[in-house]
């Protein structure tokens, strides 16, 4: 009997397992996680579940039961120490005890980590959080007390999520971002501007332009010096500044590796018995391997890889999507902004999107609680299609008129 392994029981492993099972696939499935948890959905971490509004069951991906409904034999608190690709055999430990395992094929879904702050300058003292795992959520949630002074480190998502929830729940909320703008490597300057407005009107203060010298404090951090000579007191800390994609297990194991663990676009490594999804994995395209952090890619690519793991030889096609919540704002993002020549708002009030436009071709749109165009523009932009940019700037004009054009 066939044995399929996944390492990594997060979105893209649970994607993995579930498309096996619904091909037919009736061999041995093993899926491997770290942690003590089931996989579960990590998006809410910083939202939803920080802000006490989710409950933990509603987290999973899936009920406990359904491993083993499906006969998948699902191994958490593991580490996987060793791959030999040559012999087809990983080696796990878990309480101490490790263990070989034979596989037929791999699928490496590993994800990422976040960047820390080195010890050198404080981010190894007691109170500095980073926000990634269901462990971390837990252990910052009893800072969150109202009056409370925080610092965020890092002006991307994950960083504006934390601060909407510190604000929500009446602390006093500081973050800095060295680039000269939140969002600059993700976002343009309009959206930039949107969710800086957003947030200082729920009093977070915003510096921009001003990066991180050092945390001090005796064994817990209890001020920060920033770049321009300032200090802060602060009760703690949270980083957000990016995070690094899992492929120590794949360089060890001889697999390539380039921005991730390199795969083709049948999600198979330079090994062709070793496939890999998710935030870890990078794909070709014009040229360039291309890695890509969010839901959507990993349940896509994870599902691919599971077909190519079957032999159906199923190409993936990325279909980029994101979102954030921030306060009472869902933002929906689209297609890929960068390279943009030019940015189409339109302005409904309550609901605003920002177009993207690349030599006069739509690429991508960020809409802040306009679902509709949203889905408009995701539909063009996945059909190869654009939109004439006066007619999208003009708020009163029908959106879904450019679907039957």
């Amino acid at each position: 009997m066939s044995h399929y392994i996944v390492v990594g029981a997060g979105q893209a492993g649970q994607s993995i397992v579930t498309t096996l099972r619904g091909q037919g696939f009736d061999g041995q499935i093993t899926l491997i996680g770290d942690e003590r948890a089931i996989p579960y959905q990590r998006p809410p971490l910083s939202k939803a579940y920080l802000l006490g509004e989710m409950e933990l069951d509603r987290l999973y991906l899936r009920p406990e039961a359904y491993y083993a409904d499906e006969n998948i034999t699902l191994r958490t608190s593991t580490q996987v120490t060793d791959i030999d690709a040559a012999m087809k055999t990983i080696t796990v430990t878990k309480d101490g005890m490790s263990e070989t395992l034979t596989y037929d094929a791999l699928a490496l879904t590993t994800g990422s980590a976040p960047r820390r702050l080195p010890a050198k300058i404080g981010g190894d003292l007691d109170g500095v959080y980073t926000m990634r795992s269901l462990a971390d959520a837990d252990a910052i949630a009893p800072e969150f007390v109202a009056g409370a002074s925080v610092l965020i480190v890092g002006g991307g998502y994950i960083g504006l999520e934390a601060a909407a929830v510190a604000a929500k729940k009446g602390l006093k909320v500081t973050l800095v971002e060295m680039s000269e703008r939140i969002l600059q490597r993700v976002a343009s300057k309009e959206t930039s501007d949107y969710f800086r407005a957003l947030h200082e009107g729920h009093g977070v203060r915003i510096l921009e332009g001003i990066g991180l010298n050092r945390l001090t404090g005796a064994g817990r951090v209890s001020s920060a010096e920033l770049s321009d000579g300032s200090t802060l007191d602060v009760d703690f800390v949270i980083v957000g500044v990016g995070i690094i994609p899992g492929t120590q297990l794949a360089e060890a194991a001889g697999v390539v590796v380039d921005n991730g663990i390199k795969t083709d676009l049948f999600a198979r490594t330079s090994d062709p018995s070793i496939y890999a999804a998710g935030d870890c994995a990078s794909y070709p395209e014009n040229g360039t391997q291309v890695r890509l952090e969010s839901v959507g890619n990993a349940i896509d690519q994870g599902a691919i890889a599971a077909k190519n793991m079957l032999g159906l030889n199923v190409e993936y096609a990325p279909k980029p999507w994101f979102w954030s919540d921030q306060y009472d704002v869902k933002l929906q993002i689209a297609g890929l902004s960068a390279g943009h020549d030019q940015v189409v708002v339109r302005d409904g009030g309550a609901m605003r999107s920002h177009w993207y436009y690349k030599d006069g071709a739509l690429i991508a749109i960020d809409a802040m609680n306009d679902p509709r165009g949203y889905m408009v523009a995701k539909r063009l932009i996945e059909s190869g299609k654009s939109a004439d940019p006066s007619f999208v700037a003009d708020p009163a004009s029908d959106l879904k008129a450019l679907l039957k054009a």
